[in-house]
């Protein structure tokens, strides 16, 4: 018969697993931001272009809820955060979909 006791140890070992998920999460991923899009640049082709670099996790481009067009920027997030750097180094200010975009870092919102 299973018994808490005996089962304890293996809490911990998920407990210590989810802390080491969450960490992993928020210093190994790194969120991209992209400026000065194509507003017909599509999140597919966004992705696609940043791949080149690394594996990209999600792509957001951010949609005006009014008129349901693109606002010209978005987010690209890449599990590597050394590819992700290369990325930011070789894309930022080159021509992208007929536009020159900016690529650099995401910052928190504070």
């Amino acid at each position: 018969m299973l018994t808490f006791e005996k089962l304890k140890p293996f809490g911990t070992l998920i407990v210590l697993w989810w802390k080491y998920i969450f960490f992993y999460s928020i210093y190994y991923f790194m969120n991209i931001f992209v400026a000065k899009l194509n507003f017909k640049t599509s999140e597919s082709e966004l992705k696609s272009h940043f791949e080149q670099y690394g594996t990209v996790s999600s792509v957001k481009i951010i949609i005006d809820y009014e008129t349901g067009k693109s606002k010209g920027f978005g987010f690209v997030e890449m599990d590597n955060d050394d590819e992700a750097r290369t990325a930011i180094q070789n894309i930022n200010e080159t021509e992208f979909d007929g536009r020159t975009i900016v690529v650099k870092e995401a910052r928190p919102r504070s």
